[in-house]
């Protein structure tokens, strides 16, 4: 039995629309289980009144932007040199750039 293209196309079709509904269905078991475990964190969260995600690891101005150090050693002078990438992509937040009493 030899089966036309057409066959092979419509098998193919069938089968990685199978395969994706059990992935689906394996992620919404698997989200149903750890759903205890998300509102856990989610109250720890509230609780500590933590902020977003941390953007960067490197420069103290860009880890989180609400977050910034006010001194930081060897970058605390307006010609200080940026020795970190993520610099040049985020800059310190408005809060440091105005002078405060």
């Amino acid at each position: 039995m030899t089966l036309r293209k057409s066959d092979v196309f419509l098998l193919l079709t069938v089968s990685g629309m199978v395969l994706l509904a059990a992935i689906l269905l394996q992620a919404h078991i698997v989200a149903r289980g750890d759903l205890p475990f998300v509102r856990q964190e989610a109250e720890v969260v509230k609780n500590l009144g933590l902020t977003d995600l941390c953007l960067s690891t490197e420069a103290r101005y860009t880890r989180h932007l609400s977050q910034a150090d006010w001194h930081a050693a060897f970058q605390s002078h307006p010609m200080a040199l940026d020795h970190f990438p993520s610099g040049s992509i985020l800059g310190p937040p408005e809060t440091l750039k105005t002078p405060h009493d």
